[in-house]
């Protein structure tokens, strides 16, 4: 596969095949199939986990082992259900009434397994998560928001790698001079399109989980309460934005882009970049936090 990539690369105007890569969507069992977007949600929560685990040893952290566990199943409900339900509400509202689906589950609005996750409700769903595990143990939401959003990059980088591996969510018809010209065999059309996918996998997910992880263990950033969330934001969001242009707009939501210019996604993502830069501002406005295994008690923003 890294061939034919290199290959398309030097020669512009040949597009890829994306049917000679020789992808499948997962890993045959006999008795069912492990498919790799299952395995990119779990990877990515496990790596999460034990990475968090590891931060809370270092000087700082406003929490412990106990709490990482609760943010663990919270979180992971909250990219579910608020990925889900963000999908019904901004993208496919009529899901909600759509009774056609076949098998046992006949409502749509339930049927997971048939696609439809949204990257802001599981946002939303994560951050509802976390300042629930906060009330509820009294910890400082914005120090543990910073500590989460060091690991979400790997998630975001498995996922998007995954969604190119089963030729889903292919982007918008590629110019004559695209290096990655791809065509999808799920495109009615059949024209080269952009691999957006690996797009997303590149801004979204490894340009995002390198900045972070070099912050955390390479800086003092940690210290700054809610400067490692608030550049998370603004990084996740600019590169979702910019990927949206070359992302195929949901069937039903086109006439967003006709109208406006924009996607449903950018839209969406606008408000985010301004948060962000809002935190990252407050957050070096405000003095840093006493490093030492007991830094949140010191400054007053809940238990260590």
């Amino acid at each position: 596969m890294l061939d034919l990539l290199a290959q398309a690369a030097t020669t512009a105007g040949d597009p890829i095949y994306w049917r000679d890569l020789g992808l499948k969507p997962g890993i045959e069992l006999g008795f069912f199939t492990l498919r790799y977007y299952s395995l990119a949600y779990l990877i990515g929560l496990i790596f999460a986990y034990w990475h968090t685990s590891r931060m809370i040893k270092a000087p700082g952290a406003p929490m412990a082992q106990v709490h990482v566990d609760d943010l663990f199943f919270y979180c992971m409900l909250g990219v579910i259900l608020g990925g889900r339900l963000g999908y019904l509400t901004f993208y496919e509202p009529s899901l909600w009434t759509d009774f056609s689906g076949d098998g046992f589950v006949k409502w749509r609005a339930l049927r997971l397994w048939d696609g439809g996750m949204s990257f802001h409700g599981g946002l939303i769903g994560v951050v509802v998560a976390i300042a629930y595990v906060c009330w509820r143990n009294r910890l400082p939401f914005m120090r543990v928001a910073d500590y989460i959003s060091v690991s979400v990059g790997m998630g975001m980088l498995l996922g998007r790698l995954a969604n190119f591996v089963n030729g889903e969510l292919w982007g918008r018809p590629a110019g004559p001079d695209a290096p990655f010209a791809m065509v999808f065999p799920g495109d009615p059309l059949g024209l080269p399109r952009h691999p957006s996918q690996l797009y997303q996998a590149l801004g979204e997910g490894l340009i995002v989980l390198v900045v972070m992880l070099s912050l955390f263990w390479l800086t003092r950033a940690r210290f700054r309460t809610g400067l490692l969330v608030g550049v998370f934001t603004v990084l996740i969001s600019l590169a979702r934005f910019v990927v949206e242009f070359f992302r195929n707009p949901d069937q039903q939501l086109t006439w967003v882009v006709e109208d406006t210019g924009l996607s449903m996604g950018q839209w969406l993502t606008i408000p985010m970049i301004v948060i962000g830069l809002a935190v990252v501002v407050w957050a070096l406005r405000r003095p840093p936090v006493a490093s030492g295994a007991r830094a949140a008690a010191v400054n007053g923003d809940g238990p260590a």
